[in-house]
């Protein structure tokens, strides 16, 4: 697949694990630049890792609990 998003960056909610994480590694590997975003800190450091290390992409991680204004 070809996105052709390299140079772009995608913002994925709920990014540190199942369906968030998911679309956070498919957007890395497609060559988008992401940022994460999920309550618990050590999960988002952990997947940011692993992005990262899968894909050679930026990747930065935000702790943000989009119930709170």
């Amino acid at each position: 697949m070809n996105l052709q998003l390299k140079g772009k960056v995608a913002i994925v909610g709920g990014g540190s694990q199942g369906i968030g994480l998911g679309i956070a590694r498919t957007l890395a590997a497609e060559g988008a630049s992401v940022v994460i975003t999920a309550r618990r800190e050590e999960d988002l450091k952990r997947a940011a890792h692993e992005i990262h290390e899968m894909t050679g992409n930026q990747v930065t991680w935000i702790p943000a609990d989009c119930r709170k204004a």
